[in-house]
């Protein structure tokens, strides 16, 4: 997958996607220990890298290169499923992560999927809220999901648009 440039917004400093690399965790376990009650360990990170075939992983990088966020997924046939998303904490409100998700939804349309789930906790509004304008959709509760504090988790899916694969990743 090549690097992929995007503008945040006329005038502001321009931000590209591109393929997770091991290299990455560093950054990438930072931003997850500002985001996250229960972050993931590197050694986590790695295995999705290495061993698991269905991970795809992408970083959000700032023009000087710093990671600024990252987001995950596992695609399994015609369903991606978002394992988690996040954006470093000096970036947050600059609508990356709903250009993360739709990055996401993006690469998981071109790779064949139709539609995807992923997990949110209730009390996490400004999520809900984003995954509400992105098309996700509440079907369930988790109880007990999150293991810090025993919050249930809501289960959202969204259909996804079917991929232009003449523009290639």
């Amino acid at each position: 997958m090549e690097l992929r440039k995007q503008n945040e917004m006329p005038g502001s400093d321009a931000f590209s996607f591109r393929p997770m690399q091991l290299e990455d965790i560093p950054a990438v376990c930072e931003i997850e220990q500002e985001a996250f009650a229960t972050p993931w360990t590197s050694g986590a990170f790695a295995n999705e890298l290495t061993n698991n075939q269905f991970a795809r992983y992408l970083v959000l990088q700032d023009e000087q290169g710093e990671v600024a966020g990252y987001g995950g997924m596992w695609l399994i046939l015609e369903e991606a499923h978002v394992t988690n998303i996040a954006i470093r904490d000096k970036y947050r409100g600059m609508k990356l992560g709903k250009r993360s998700l739709a990055e996401l939804q993006r690469t998981a349309s071109f790779y064949g999927a139709v539609r995807m789930t992923l997990e949110v906790r209730p009390s996490n509004r400004v999520a809900l809220n984003l995954y509400e304008q992105m098309g996700f959709r509440s079907v369930g509760v988790r109880r007990g999901y999150y293991t810090d504090n025993k919050e249930d988790a809501i289960i959202m899916w969204a259909d996804l648009p079917k991929a232009d694969r003449t523009k290639g990743m």
